[in-house]
Formats: structure tokens, C-alpha cells, sequence
């Protein structure tokens, strides 16, 4: 890749930039603080806010009142200059997130897919029906991202292949982007909602993690020097086929009894995916709906809940060794409505199992993200994208 000459114009491009970024995570503020924590002089940052201001990105919000002489004027991002939307799609619902360029989110709905098969359709229904309750029109967005269960290939950013979601294939990136008429990418959701660990969650100051997934059936993610690692063909993460004692190797497909849809047979997905804890669960006394609320039932019975626990945290323990005893982690995050249903009560049983299994021990600890972690990373990935275009524009 060919350099960039320092050219004024360039170096205009990237005190802008450093500017922005400054305002969108500590703004507002005044001139001199913009000059001082960017090391710009007086004359630079009132000529680069001068710039900001005429392009639309940045205005006066109020006054900071001094010393001697007027008050100084605090600036801030504007945060309509630009629009963000993330997706969460999942075999049985949607949910679709509208953000502005500083972060704050302006609607969230979810829709049901109902019968509708082609997924084009889909994804345009949802992101229309959030555009309508943001107030703010599709030709506004600069990004959408999509996190989605399954593989996506990192080279062409394409879907591989999705056991819950049948009509997701290859094309349908370009079909996506065609419709929309924006810059849209696919994303496997365990890898997004590590992104929001690391964003505002648990992982905040962690450059090496790993995000263990459990809901449905079993995700990871890992993030190497700060970076997610998707592996050559995307399939880093998918810990579900990992071969386990007590389980039959993951070489057939079966029929999920809990979901009624096709899901993994042998591997640790068969011993710690939703149907395996629910048969745990009621073997141990639980009978609630749902594996989810079997954990949770469990987790907050006291006593009576700690033998299910224990079983479930072993199981668990499995998925979180093979990580540690390869990558030797800092951190290890237990996330998804079957893992976080636990607490603290299951990330200290899986904490201790893991011990017992590996020469090292990482820190296993409870995602910390707040609302939906796979939508939360689309909306947080979206504004890379977006703050990517329009911050560094210099028209």
C-alpha cells in the first residue's frame, strides 16, 4: 500500500479526525481543551473548528464559564450529521437499532419474520420500520451491519452457511447492498457482542478475551492484541464441534426439540446447547419452559440449584479449557440469555472447573453489556464505518 505524502491537506484530514474523534468521546468542549489535549496551537484548532463548523459536523452547544473575559464556547458533534442502523437477526425475531454518529441510540424495535422467507425483504422491513420510529430517513444511513448465528467468509464478507436461518446464503451481501443502496456488512453475532464487551462492556481495558456464548446452542469469540480473530475462513469461534467426553462426535444433523429446527448432533453443542440443559435441568429437579429459565430458577434456589450448577459449569468448563489451554487468555466472558441467566452463582463453578482442568486459570467473569450485546457491537461497528466516511472527508 502506497504512502500518503504530508501533504497540508492531509494533515488538515487528520487533526479533523483527532478533533471528532475527541468530541464524540469527551465533548463538548471548548476551543483551548481541544488545542491542548490535541496539541494543536490557538490558531489551528479555531481554524479547524471554523472548517468542522462550515462542513456541518460540529456547532456551539452552550459556554464554560472562566476567568477574566467572555465565556468560552463549548462545541460538540452534531449528532445528525450522519445515521448508523444495526441488526440482530435471529431465527425467530429481528431487531433492528438506529444511532447517530456520536452513539446514541434513537430506536430499537423487533419484528417477527413471520412467513417471509426472502431475506432482502426482511432486512428491509426491519430497517425501514426503525427508520419510521427514529424519525430519520433511510437515505440518511452511512452503515448498517447485521450479526447473524453461523459463518461469514472474511474475504468476500459473505455468508457460509447459517443452520438456523436457511434462506441466508451466498449473494446475499451483494443483493443486500443493492437494495439498500448503502454500505451494509455481515458479522457473525458472537463476534459482534465481544465487540461490544470490548466497546462498553467487561473487556473495556482487556486485549486479549475470549466471549463464550450460551443460548440456543454454543459461540465464541476471540480478540487477539485487540483484534477479533475470524480465522482464514471464518470459522474460528464455532466451539460448538469441539469433540467432548460424553458426547457423540458432531458428524449428523438432528432435530432440535426445544426450537423445532435443525441444530448440531454431538460435540459440546449436543452437551451444553438448550435441549441438553433443559434434560440436565429436569433431571435435577427444574421443569421450567425453557433452559434459560432453568438456569435462572436454579441460580437463585439456593442450595437445591448448586448440584444443576455444577454439572452445567463443568459442561460449560469444557468449552472455556480448550480456549485457555491454546490462547492462554486474560479473560474469558460467559455471555447469551442461557449464560448470563446464571450470575455470578455458575461463573464461580466454571471459574473452578476450568481450574481443575488447565495448568493456567484465567478470569472467567459476566458479560457486562447493557440491552442486546449483538446489537449494541452492529451499531458500534456501523460507526467505525460511518465516523470512517464522514469524519474523514475533507468535502
Amino acid at each position: 500500500m502506497a504512502s500518503r505524502p504530508g501533504t497540508p491537506r492531509l494533515l488538515r484530514e487528520l487533526n479533523d479526525r483527532s478533533a471528532l474523534d475527541l468530541l464524540v468521546s469527551s465533548g463538548p468542549l471548548t476551543r483551548t481543551q481541544i488545542g491542548e489535549r490535541t496539541g494543536l496551537s490557538k490558531v489551528t484548532a479555531s481554524q479547524l473548528l471554523a472548517r468542522l463548523e462550515d462542513r456541518g459536523l460540529v456547532a456551539v452547544v452552550g459556554e464554560q464559564a472562566g476567568g477574566r473575559g467572555p465565556n468560552a464556547a463549548l462545541y460538540a458533534v452534531v449528532p445528525s450529521s450522519a445515521y448508523v442502523a444495526g441488526l440482530d437477526v435471529g431465527p425467530n425475531s429481528v431487531t433492528a437499532g438506529i444511532a447517530d454518529i456520536t452513539g446514541h441510540i434513537a430506536a430499537e424495535i423487533t419484528v417477527s419474520p413471520g412467513d417471509t422467507e426472502d431475506a432482502v425483504t426482511l432486512v428491509h422491513n426491519a430497517v425501514v420500520k426503525a427508520c419510521r420510529s427514529a424519525k430519520v430517513p433511510l437515505s440518511r444511513l452511512r452503515a448498517l451491519v447485521i450479526g447473524t448465528p453461523g459463518v461469514v467468509d472474511p474475504r468476500s464478507g459473505d455468508v457460509e452457511f447459517i443452520y438456523d436461518l436457511p434462506h441466508w446464503h451466498a449473494g446475499i451481501l451483494e443483493a443486500l447492498r443493492r437494495d439498500l443502496r448503502m454500505p451494509v456488512t455481515i458479522e457473525n453475532d458472537v463476534n459482534l457482542g465481544a465487540l461490544a464487551e470490548k466497546e462498553c462492556g467487561a473487556a473495556r481495558d482487556v486485549s486479549d478475551f475470549a466471549l463464550l456464548w450460551a443460548d440456543r446452542g454454543l459461540g465464541l469469540a476471540v480478540v487477539l492484541g485487540g483484534r477479533l480473530h475470524r480465522g482464514a475462513s471464518g470459522g474460528a469461534g464455532e466451539i460448538g464441534y469441539l469433540p467432548v467426553p460424553g458426547a457423540a462426535l458432531p458428524e449428523k444433523d438432528t432435530e432440535s426439540v426445544t426450537w423445532g429446527m435443525p441444530a448440531l448432533a454431538g460435540g459440546l453443542g449436543a452437551l451444553a446447547g438448550a435441549d441438553a440443559v433443559r434434560d440436565l435441568a429436569r433431571a435435577h429437579g427444574f421443569d421450567e419452559p425453557t433452559a434459560t429459565e432453568c438456569v435462572r430458577a436454579a441460580a437463585s434456589s439456593g442450595k437445591s440449584g448448586g448440584p444443576f450448577l455444577d454439572e452445567l459449569a463443568t459442561r460449560l468448563a469444557y468449552g472455556v479449557a480448550s480456549v485457555t489451554i491454546v490462547l492462554d487468555p486474560e479473560l474469558v466472558l460467559i455471555s447469551g440469555e442461557l449464560g448470563r441467566a446464571g450470575g455470578e452463582r455458575l461463573i464461580r463453578r466454571i471459574q473452578e472447573a476450568v481450574g481443575r482442568i488447565c495448568p493456567t486459570r484465567p478470569r472467567v467473569a459476566l458479560s457486562e453489556v447493557v440491552g442486546n450485546p449483538v446489537l449494541r457491537g452492529a451499531l458500534f461497528a456501523a460507526l467505525d464505518h460511518a465516523r470512517d466516511e464522514v469524519f474523514s472527508s475533507s468535502s
